[in-house]
């Protein structure tokens, strides 16, 4: 047993997530925090198989029955996303599960494969897109464990995902999460004036969109589509890297291409505008990887009939 294992071993928080099959107990380090836990029961989650590819996405079979998801924080960690893995790793595997992908950050397919699948929001979850581990077990019941390892500078994150007994088996793109529902849209836009498009997430740097359909977006689509007298300015965001002339003129290329998306989809150029703020508006401190990530994003503003 390694010094970090036997480590790990004196000082481990135990958690039990509950399952339709006999819960596994794994050990964390201490220091250990539960950020966030949801349960939903039935329900359903796409597991991921293999890594990102262009051509097909992440392969997936999706499980259904209880499905228990938690988030862990472990503080003042200095330990890397392997070290926070392969313990776990070892626990599950002698619990009899089967790993089925087991992948490090590029191998895995970077930014694509974090956004491909399914992450419980910052705070509570950290991912840094150039440092984090992935993990897919399936039990002797069929049910399914899924780990996903990351860290900040100053502390490591650990997301538990438990689902019950699968369907069979199939293979399709990765799912983003659901659509928010047009009326979320609709009420926060009215009742706030504005609301953060938070399923788009850019590379520092990029204006990419990247492929396939974007939830908030196609939501906001519907929206303006069924009230042709709305209109809306798509306002850009970055982080604070780099120059604020170099940075606004990115925040613009990224609402125009939230612009673009619409447009394709049948909303009428009247009804949209495009802006940048470069880093004149943080929601987070530009201090952390943490903060960055957060800060580079696309609100959508309701501006008066006009």
């Amino acid at each position: 047993m390694t010094n970090i294992t036997r480590s790990l071993a004196k000082a481990s928080l135990l958690f039990c997530l509950a399952a339709p099959v006999q819960a596994l107990e794994l050990a964390l380090p201490s220091g250990t925090r539960l950020m966030a836990e949801t349960v939903t029961d039935p329900g359903s989650y796409a597991v991921p198989l293999g890594p990102w590819r262009e051509e097909t996405g992440v392969p997936v079979t999706r499980a259904e029955g209880r499905i228990a998801r938690q988030a862990w924080r472990i503080d003042a960690s200095d330990l890397t996303t392997l070290q926070i893995l392969a313990p776990l790793r070892a626990q599950v595997t002698e619990a009899g599960y089967e790993i089925l992908f087991d992948c490090a950050s590029a191998r895995c397919g970077g930014f694509d494969f974090r956004f491909g699948t399914e992450v419980m929001p910052a705070p509570e979850m950290y991912v840094d897109l150039t440092s984090f581990r992935f993990l897919a077990a399936r039990g002797l019941e069929g049910d399914y464990l899924t780990l996903l390892v990351s860290r900040s500078n100053a502390a490591g994150y650990v997301q538990v995902i438990r689902a019950g007994v699968a369907l069979p088996a199939e293979e399709i793109v990765a799912p983003i999460a659901a659509p928010e529902p047009v009326a979320e849209i609709a009420a926060r836009l009215e009742r706030q004036g504005h609301v953060i498009l938070r399923d788009l997430r850019f590379e520092s740097g990029s204006a990419s969109l990247g492929g396939g359909a974007l939830a908030s977006l196609d939501a906001l689509a519907e929206y303006l589509r069924d009230n042709p007298g709305r209109r809306v300015l798509l306002v850009g965001h970055t982080d604070a890297v780099g120059s604020l002339a170099g940075n606004t003129a990115l925040s613009r290329q990224r609402a125009a291409a939230a612009v673009a998306y619409l447009n394709e989809r049948g909303v009428s150029e009247g009804q949209l505008g495009a802006e940048g703020a470069g880093y004149l508006a943080p929601v987070a401190s530009n201090l952390t990887q943490q903060g960055r990530d957060e800060n580079r994003r696309i609100e959508a503003v309701l501006l008066p009939e006009g």
